[in-house]
């Protein structure tokens, strides 16, 4: 694995991972193409290039902690505040108390379904199948969305139950973390704002919880001393940047315009994928 290799997933991470096109999508998708056209081998995934992903997703991490940082401030003194008083009128609270009631059913959902997420690692025809229903979701909850005119700005608990259930489906590559909470959002008669404020906050306990819990499992770290630092350091920095920067223009570019572009975009990337990687598998 060498430096553009890292640069360009980073970028792909940082980007992918707040928008609602799937970043497992893309990081299996580009790690692919990078493989066909350089390596000529489209499955073989190292440990390395595992843990790079672990790193990149930290990187993304990294960017939501700075970019909702006073909220979290906010979210974590009224949580702490009300644990202690056993209070939770206050929105913070509340909204803390909800990421924490929502971590729990994402992982009662995603857990039994890491082993053939790992699998479709391998398997791009199926991540680009799914990107296509991605596509399809963000679609009809922005068509659903339209015909709503009592959107609240108020996330509840039914619905922040619903965005951690979806967030736990998207563990499959292919669907987008983003896209189907932000979807499940909007599908629960939420503004697309407040929507996709809270699927980023949502996701900061469990991209936190993978980033530490994964490597002990699954990362012989024997192998660590081995690793291209240089690249994995720099890829984590380019996630963390654009990841930041995408947070930004994301939450500007919903106020003003839906998710239909995105939604299109799934599908055509999904099926350019399908087919793909479908004629290569034939090839070989």
């Amino acid at each position: 694995m060498g430096i553009l290799q890292a640069v360009i997933l980073g970028i792909v991470q940082g980007l992918s991972e707040f928008l609602p096109i799937s970043s497992s999508a893309h990081l299996v998708i580009f790690s692919n193409l990078y493989k066909v056209f350089i390596d000529g081998n489209p499955t073989e995934q190292s440990s390395q290039e595992i843990f790079l992903d672990i790193m990149l997703h930290l990187g993304t991490l990294i960017a939501v902690l700075i970019y909702f940082r006073k909220d979290l401030w906010e979210i974590l003194k009224a949580l702490f505040y009300g644990i202690k008083n056993k209070n939770y009128t206050d929105t913070n609270a509340k909204t803390g108390l909800f990421i924490l009631i929502g971590t729990v059913f994402t992982v009662l959902i995603a857990y039994p379904l890491h082993t053939f997420a790992e699998d479709l690692v391998f398997r791009p025809c199926s991540v680009g199948a799914l990107l296509v229903l991605t596509g399809i979701l963000l679609l009809f909850s922005e068509f659903y969305s339209k015909k709503i005119t009592d959107k609240s700005d108020k996330i509840d608990l039914k619905t922040s139950i619903i965005m951690a259930i979806a967030q736990g489906i998207a563990a499959l590559p292919g669907f987008s973390r983003s896209g189907l909470t932000i979807a499940s959002g909007l599908l629960c008669k939420k503004d697309r704002i407040s929507a996709a404020k809270y699927s980023f906050l949502l996701s900061i306990p469990i991209i936190l919880g993978a980033s530490m819990l994964y490597p002990l499992i699954k990362i012989d770290f024997n192998e660590l001393s081995h690793y291209n630092w240089s690249a994995i350091l720099l890829g984590t920095l380019v996630s963390a940047i654009v990841g930041y920067l995408c947070i930004k223009y994301f939450l500007k570019f919903i106020g003003k315009y839906s998710l239909s572009f995105f939604g299109y975009y799934c599908i055509i990337t999904g099926i350019l994928t399908f087919g793909f990687f479908a004629f290569i598998s034939m090839g070989l």
